[in-house]
């Protein structure tokens, strides 16, 4: 029951954060990628640059903020994950940023929504 839960909080987070991507131009071309390695929550194009996007979405900041879930460890995932993506597609961008955005669904009002480019 949680897992569902988790999983259709996930998938609106990740609408919100596609929809707010394409609200700065970005060009959204995957979502929800998967290959042997994880998933890729966004693929988009700003400008000539490939983004890799990772969205963490919550309710609350009981157990941390969103950007606080992004480690050492899942930063390293994200560039395997990017370089994967890179050679499925045969696609040579002249460069490639991951970038998280964070989006906190209150239990009323809008979704709050933040961006950080860049991240590793």
């Amino acid at each position: 029951m949680t897992y569902l839960r988790n999983k259709g909080l996930g998938d609106y987070g990740e609408k919100i954060a596609a929809a707010h991507l394409q609200s700065l131009g970005m060009v959204v071309l995957a979502r929800q990628w998967t290959c042997r390695f994880g998933e890729i929550d966004i693929v988009a194009r700003d400008g000539s640059t490939l983004v890799i996007c990772e969205v963490k979405t919550r309710t609350s900041s009981r157990y941390g903020g969103p950007f606080e879930a992004i480690t050492g460890h899942k930063a390293a995932r994200l560039r395997r994950l990017a370089t994967e993506w890179l050679a499925v597609h045969d696609v040579h961008p002249p460069s490639v940023r991951i970038d998280v955005v964070s989006v906190v669904v209150p239990q009323a009002g809008a979704p709050q929504v933040e961006r950080i480019a860049g991240v590793a």
